[in-house]
């Protein structure tokens, strides 16, 4: 009968470390969404955006991505976005499409401009670049590369 109880007792004890160890995760990671004001963007292409993703300033994340529709006039990626409300971005500010490294997450980052008027709520960030896709930059260093030198046609005269 003993040895019931210690099982249940360690069984116990791994449900509290794996509780505390989920707590701490979840307070210490940047994993919850942040409410603030709403803007859009719009972009070519979002390939490898997702919901919920990151919208970072200076690497340091003050936004959630909320949605990503298609423009049925324009066929363009529109990005909705809450925004820290501490954070006021000026309208000439840049978003772009960036990766945390070769082939990690995509998130969006935002290059602050140097206007004294700010994006107000519900308002668009109106200069964006779309992301740099892996495969195109692969192609062109493969197909697209000149090798630095080029020959020249030089004809020699024939011999006589």
């Amino acid at each position: 009968m003993s040895r019931n109880a210690v099982e249940t007792v360690m069984g116990a004890v791994v449900l509290v470390v794996a509780a505390v160890f989920l707590y701490f995760a979840y307070t210490t990671s940047q994993v919850r969404a942040v409410s603030g004001y709403e803007i859009t963007a719009d972009f070519d292409r979002v390939e490898g955006l997702r919901d919920g993703g990151d919208v970072r300033v200076s690497g340091i994340k003050v936004g959630t991505i909320i949605s990503q529709t298609l423009d049925p006039k324009d066929y363009v990626a529109v990005v909705k976005m809450s925004i820290d409300p501490s954070i006021k971005l000026p309208v000439d500010s840049v978003a772009t499409i960036s990766s945390t490294g070769l082939l990690g997450d995509m998130y969006l980052s935002i290059v602050p401009g140097a206007e004294d008027e700010y994006i107000k709520p519900g308002g668009r960030i109106e200069h964006t670049t779309p992301p740099m896709s892996l495969q195109s930059l692969i192609g062109q260093f493969i197909y697209g590369q000149t090798g630095g030198q080029q020959k020249q046609n030089v004809q020699t005269p024939p011999a006589k």
